[in-house]
């Protein structure tokens, strides 16, 4: 009996598709709540400058408070792409076609029928799957070491 987020998944016609890994993925109870810690972090006088000078809501939202967070959305990016790429079960339940499998799903099937595969196929796929994580650990190094010194002591 499929699961009733299954279902809706199929009257969506998003049935075997990337999609139905990527939507469930982006709404995470630790982004919300990283991002509210963070937004509580920034001082109130830069909303106060900003609706002096006439700005309104959605205007301070882009320009005062986006730039502002920026290095925690980079993290939360970090953390969920990471969270998403390494990811077993959501795909194994929702992706049927082999060829729309992710890395580990992948790598499992690179095992073969009761683990009769090579182990260094399987390793080799293994070291193949951190390349795109290191990537983007290195593209968003800036923003994590930024993040890491705004919430530091200043003296």
């Amino acid at each position: 009996m499929k699961s009733t987020v299954s279902r809706q998944f199929y009257r969506l016609g998003l049935a075997n598709t990337l999609w139905t890994l990527i939507i469930p993925a982006l709404p995470t109870a630790f982004g919300a709540f990283l991002m509210r810690q963070y937004f509580l972090g920034v001082p109130k006088d830069f909303e106060e400058a900003a609706v002096i000078d006439g700005a309104n809501q959605l205007q301070i939202f882009g320009r005062v408070y986006l730039p502002l967070v920026t290095p925690a959305l980079a993290v939360l990016a970090m953390l969920v792409f990471n969270g998403a790429w390494n990811d077993f079960f959501r795909p194994l339940i929702f992706i049927n076609d082999p060829y729309l499998f992710t890395i580990p799903l992948g790598l499992n099937d690179l095992k073969g029928y009761m683990a009769t595969g090579s182990i260094s196929v399987v390793l080799a796929g293994v070291t193949m799957s951190l390349i795109p994580v290191v990537i983007v650990y290195i593209f968003g190094q800036r923003y994590l070491i930024e993040g890491i010194m705004m919430g530091g002591v200043k003296g």
